[in-house]
């Protein structure tokens, strides 16, 4: 099993910051019943004022080539066109998951 995991950091005042981190949110969500190849997907909006953050998402897959499935599936792309001249920041970690 492996995970997808991005944060960003986003653009603007807070009241812009804050809408568009909750519709990406909600876009990423919606990916679980759209990319065959997501087993689990959370994705959230930070609450806490002290951190730089934006928005999360983790993205869970059986294999590691599902990761760029994901990432290339046009329904990712357009929840992703959401941020599109927003992100002041991405940092992405793919890892492999092992009980």
């Amino acid at each position: 099993m492996y995970s997808h995991t991005v944060i960003f950091k986003l653009n603007g005042n807070d009241d812009e910051r804050r809408r568009l981190a909750t519709e990406f949110a909600s876009a990423i969500i919606a990916l679980r019943d759209k990319i065959d190849v997501i087993v689990d997907v959370v994705a959230g909006v930070n609450i806490n004022p002290g951190e730089q953050a934006d928005v999360m998402l983790a993205v869970k897959v059986e294999q590691f080539e599902h990761i760029a499935a994901y990432s290339n599936h046009p329904d990712h792309l357009a929840a992703a066109a959401l941020l599109k001249g927003h992100v002041d920041c991405r940092l992405c970690v793919d890892t492999e998951i092992t009980d």
